[in-house]
């Protein structure tokens, strides 16, 4: 059975950095691609960065994943945040090996997500 697990969300401050993480489990998550995104209160779901089957890193601007292939876990490094990041993460899965669009948010299978609130 697919499963994605978050965890880390919370609360920082604007300018912060915050790094949370998706646990794995009943697939193979080295082989595939894994993508995050994010969806805030009242808002259309957002895509955020995908990482490719096989690689261990990515950056897309302030976001950043890298891969455990280790403990089949990923984080997603995010800095310079502010209020408008405040959000419900995902990470999600299609079981394909490459990535769409980074914009890309509507997944096969995804887990229920971590909260992150930028404030103040």
């Amino acid at each position: 059975q697919v499963q994605l697990v978050e965890s880390g969300g919370g609360w920082v401050r604007p300018g912060g950095s915050l790094t949370i993480s998706c646990a794995t489990s009943g697939f193979d998550s080295r082989r595939y691609a894994i993508g995050w995104f994010r969806q805030a209160q009242g808002k259309d779901p957002e895509g955020i960065l995908c990482i490719s089957g096989g690689a261990t890193g990515t950056i897309r601007g302030r976001f950043a994943i890298d891969r455990d292939n280790t403990k089949s876990i990923l984080h997603l490094q995010m800095h310079g945040l502010s209020p408008e990041d405040t959000a419900v993460y995902y990470c999600a899965t299609d079981l394909e090996d490459r990535c769409d669009a980074p914009s890309k948010y509507d997944y096969k299978y995804s887990g229920q997500g971590t909260h992150v609130t930028v404030s103040k």
